[in-house]
C-alpha cells in the first residue's frame, strides 16, 4: 500500500476511535469519581486501610495524602529494586545500584518513567510486575484523583471539602485501570506481544553470533504502560522492541491507548461541572494542538534535509522502524510527548532538527494536548483560568471561570503552577552545561548536544519520560539529578493545583450576566489556544533557540 495513503488511513483509523470512546468512557469516568455505592472489593480495601469512605477531605489534608502515599511508594519501590537479587523470579538479576534505584523509583511514582538502564538486563520479572507495573496503575491514578479535586472546586460552594484522596485511588484503579488494561493485554497477546515467565535464553543468531533474549510479561505491562501514559518500557528499545510492539496494528492500539483517557476527560469534566460544552471547548483546544503537532512533525520527517549521512541515505528513516515508517513513528513520537507518556517506537535523537524541536516544545506545552492521565486536563484548566484573566483584564471586568471567580489568590496559584516546570527545566539543564564532566556525556557537541540536555530535563521535569537517547545518564550525578527534577516537577503543581481546588471550593458561586466571558465558543478555544503557546513561547524560546532552532538553522 502507498506510505502516504496508509499514514492517512491510520490518522483517520486512531481519530475515529477516539471519537467513538470520547463519551461513554468519558461519561463512566465521571459516574466513577461522583459519590455512588462502592463496590465489595473497594470496601474491603478501605477496612484494611482504616479508611472512612464518607468522610471528604480538606484540600491540605487531601494533599498530604497524595504526598504520603508517593513518599511510601519510592521507599517500596527503591528497597524492592535493591533487594530483588533475594527475591522469586530474579531470573539472576544483581540488586540494582543505589543511585539508579532512586531515579527508577522517582520516575515510575511520578508517572515519569524515565529509564536509565536497560530493563532485559537490569530488572527481574517480580520487580517489573509487583514493583513498576503496580506504579503504572497508582501513578496514572494519583493524576486523575488530583483533577478530580479540581473539577469539585469548581462545582461545591462555601465548603473546605474537595473529596477522598483514598477513595478516588480505589474506585480509578478498581473500576477503571485494571479492567482497560486487562482487556487490552489480550488484545496485545493476539498481536503478538509476549506474556510469559521465561528467563534468559541464549540463541544463535543468522550470522553464528550469541545473543541473550529475555522473555517475561511483557504484554500486561505494555497495556497499563500506555494506558496510563507512563511509558516505562519492559526492553531497552521500548515499544520499539518487536516483543513490545510487534506489528502495524499493535503500534496503532498502543497510540490510541496513550491517548484514550486523556482525550475523554474533557467529557468527563463537562459532565461533573454540568455543561458539556465546556468539555467540548476544552477538547477543541487539546485536538488542535495535537493535530498540528502530528501534522509538523510528519512533515519534517518527510521532507527536512539534514546533513546527517542516514539522512542522505535513507529519507528521515535513520533511528525508524522499517515495520512502522516514518507516518507512524511520527505520530507515536506527537502523542507520546503531548500525553506525558515517554514510550517511543523510534530514535528522537535521529529525527530532524524540526521535528526533534517539536518533541521538545510538545512536552514544554506542559503535555495539555491531550497531557498525561489526569495531569493533562488540571493543566489546561490552569491555563483556561489564566485566559479567563488575561480576557478580563481587556474588558475591565473581575474574571469569572464556571461561575468562580478569580480573585488575587487564585491567580496567585495559576501562576506558581506556570512557572514551577520551567524553573525546574532551565535551571536544571543550566547545571548540566556549566558541569564540565556532565557536558561530556553528550554524544553531540553544538546545537544538537545541547537540545540533548534541554530534552532530557524537559522531559524529567514534565514527567513524560522519553528521551533523545543521545546522551549518557547513567553517573550517579544525572540519575539523582534528573530524579530529583522528577519529583518536583510532578508534587509542585500538584500542590498549587490542589491549593486553587480548595480556594475554589469555598466560594459561592456567581450568577452568569451579559457581562460574563462565554467559555464554549469558538472564540475562547482560539484564545485558549494562542494563551498556550504564547506563555510557553515566552518562557521556553530562549532555550529553543540555542539548540534545535540554531540546529535547524546552520
Amino acid at each position: 500500500m502507498n506510505g502516504t495513503l496508509a499514514g492517512w488511513l491510520q490518522i483517520i483509523a486512531l481519530v475515529g476511535a477516539l471519537a467513538l470512546t470520547y463519551r461513554p468512557l468519558g461519561d463512566y469516568m465521571a459516574r466513577i469519581l461522583n459519590p455512588g455505592k462502592h463496590l465489595a472489593v473497594e470496601r474491603g480495601i478501605y477496612k484494611l486501610g482504616g479508611v472512612d469512605a464518607e468522610a471528604d477531605q480538606r484540600w491540605p489534608v487531601y494533599l498530604r495524602s497524595v504526598l504520603a502515599f508517593s513518599v511510601v511508594s519510592v521507599l517500596f519501590l527503591y528497597a524492592f529494586q535493591r533487594l530483588q537479587n533475594h527475591l522469586l523470579l530474579a531470573i539472576g538479576m544483581k540488586a540494582v545500584a543505589p543511585a539508579t534505584a532512586f531515579n527508577t523509583a522517582a520516575s515510575f511514582v511520578t508517572n515519569t518513567n524515565w529509564q536509565s538502564y536497560s530493563g532485559e538486563t537490569t530488572m527481574g520479572h517480580l520487580v517489573q510486575m509487583a514493583g513498576l507495573a503496580v506504579q503504572n496503575f497508582v501513578s496514572a491514578a494519583v493524576g486523575i484523583a488530583v483533577v478530580a479535586a479540581l473539577i469539585r472546586g469548581f462545582t461545591r460552594k462555601r465548603t473546605d471539602r474537595i473529596g477522598n484522596f483514598w477513595v478516588d485511588l480505589t474506585r480509578i484503579v478498581v473500576r477503571l485501570l485494571v479492567p482497560m488494561a486487562f482487556v487490552f493485554a489480550i488484545i496485545l497477546v493476539a498481536t503478538g506481544a509476549i506474556q510469559n515467565f521465561h528467563g534468559i535464553h541464549d540463541i544463535s543468531t543468522i550470522v553464528g553470533d550469541k545473543q541473550s533474549i529475555t522473555g517475561g510479561p511483557v504484554a500486561s505491562q505494555e497495556a497499563i504502560k500506555e494506558l496510563g501514559t507512563n511509558g516505562g518500557g519492559f526492553y531497552n528499545a521500548n515499544s520499539a522492541h518487536p516483543f513490545e510492539n510487534p506489528t502495524g496494528f499493535s503500534n496503532l492500539i498502543e497510540i490510541y491507548l496513550l491517548l484514550a483517557i486523556s482525550f475523554s476527560l474533557p467529557r468527563t469534566f463537562g459532565r461533573m461541572v454540568g455543561d458539556n460544552r465546556q468539555g467540548y471547548a476544552i477538547l477543541a483546544v487539546m485536538g488542535l494542538i495535537w493535530a498540528a503537532s502530528v501534522a509538523l512533525i510528519t512533515v519534517n520527517e518527510l521532507h527536512s534535509v539534514s546533513s546527517s549521512a542516514g539522512h542522505a541515505a535513507g529519507g528521515m528513516l535513520e533511528g525508524k522502524e522499517q515495520r512502522f515508517g516514518v507516518w507512524a513513528s511520527a505520530l507515536f513520537a506527537a502523542s507520546t510527548t503531548l500525553t506525558s507518556t515517554g514510550a517511543v517506537n523510534s530514535f528522537h535523537d535521529s529525527f530532524s532538527p524540526g521535528g526533534g524541536g517539536l518533541t521538545i516544545f510538545n512536552m514544554m506545552l506542559g503535555e495539555i494536548a491531550p497531557g498525561g492521565t489526569g495531569s493533562g486536563l488540571y493543566g489546561i484548566l490552569v491555563l483556561a483560568i489564566i485566559t479567563v484573566f488575561v480576557a478580563g483584564l481587556m474588558v475591565g471586568r473581575t474574571p469569572e471561570y464556571l461561575g468562580k471567580k478569580l480573585t488575587g489568590r487564585e491567580m496567585k496559584f495559576a501562576s506558581l503552577y506556570i512557572l514551577a516546570t520551567p524553573a525546574v527545566v532551565l535551571i536544571g539543564s543550566g547545571l548540566a552545561m556549566s558541569l564540565k564532566g556532565e557536558r561530556a556525556n553528550m554524544l553531540n557537541s553544538g546545537p544538537h548536544g545541547f537540545s540533548e540536555v534541554l530534552y532530557a530535563f524537559t522531559s524529567a521535569a514534565n514527567n513524560n519520560g522519553s528521551a533523545f537517547a543521545g546522551i549518557t545518564v547513567t553517573s550517579n550525578w544525572w540519575n539523582t539529578a534528573l530524579g530529583l527534577a522528577m519529583l518536583l516537577g510532578r508534587f509542585l503543581p500538584m500542590i498549587f493545583v490542589l491549593a486553587l481546588a480548595g480556594s475554589l471550593a469555598r466560594q459561592q458561586p456567581v450568577p452568569i450576566t451579559t457581562g460574563t466571558l462565554p467559555t464554549h465558543r469558538p472564540q475562547f478555544v482560539g484564545l485558549l489556544t494562542a494563551v498556550v503557546l504564547i506563555v510557553v513561547g515566552l518562557t521556553y524560546f530562549p532555550a529553543l533557540a540555542l539548540g534545535p532552532l540554531a540546529e535547524g538553522l546552520h
